[in-house]
Order: structure tokens, then sequence, then C-alpha cells
């Protein structure tokens, strides 16, 4: 039987860009950084309050698993925000949102109430997307 997710992947344009910013504006801690070759590396990261969960921040570029044709689409795909999405929580969306633009992440959409709860929408800096949401948003009595 199944129990948990422990890695999954994003797809990131530049390993060392994605670096950046999942640890120094986001706060992800550095779980590896392993040479894979040449140019590659296996680089995961992780929520600091989840560390049981593995980001890979897995670069697209041409390779034995993209060739020239499919690596451009997808690179062309993720720039413009279609392939990647997440949800990522916190306690507090408004200082998260100041804070986390203070620090340069381009937000979509700034904490505004929905009718499925309060969220801002933001961009990583391969093009990415993530929807911001504080904790128990999903409860009427919680929902800001």
């Amino acid at each position: 039987m199944i129990t948990k997710m422990s890695i999954t992947n994003i797809h990131v344009i530049d390993q060392n860009s994605a670096y950046d910013f999942y640890v120094n504006k986001l706060g992800f801690k550095l779980v590896d950084d392993i040479p894979m070759g040449p140019e590659t590396r296996w680089l995961t990261v992780s929520p600091p309050e989840q560390p049981d969960l593995q980001l890979v921040l897995f670069p697209v570029t041409v390779s034995k698993m993209f060739p020239k044709e499919i690596a451009e689409n997808l690179i062309d795909l993720i720039k413009k925000g279609i392939f990647g999405c997440g949800v990522l929580t916190c306690t507090d969306i408004f200082a998260t949102y100041e804070e986390l633009k203070a620090k340069g992440v381009e937000f979509i959409k700034p904490p505004t109430k929905e009718f499925y709860g309060t969220e801002a929408l933001f961009k990583d800096d391969s093009g990415n997307y993530f929807s911001l949401q504080p904790l128990n948003n999903f409860d009427n009595e919680n929902n800001i």
C-alpha cells in the first residue's frame, strides 16, 4: 500500500537560478546537490516545515530524455506558465505575500478572497505558477 509521496519534480529552465529562487526567496531548504554529469546535477529542496517532501529542480535541456524539439517545446510551455503548478500553504498569507514580494517574487494576483478561499498567485523564475493559500483555507470558519 502506498503511504505518501516523498520526491517529485519541478521542471526548471536554469538550475542555478531555480536554486536561488527556491532557497533564497521562498526559504526552502537544500536537501541534495549531487553532480550527475558534466552539466547537470540532482538538486532537491524541501519546504521548511515538510522535510519529508523533496522537490527535484529538474532542468529541461537537450539530452537523451529531451531531444531538441521536445526541450524547446517544453521550455516554451514552462515560460508561458502552462506546464507546472502547485499549491503552497502558509500561516499568514498577507505577511508571506509582502515578504516574498519584497524578495522579488513575481505575483500574478495578490491575496484575494475567492469563493473557495483566499489565495495569491505567483510564478517561479522559470514560469511555473503556484497558488499561495493560508492553512485551513477550505475551513469556512478559518477562511479569511
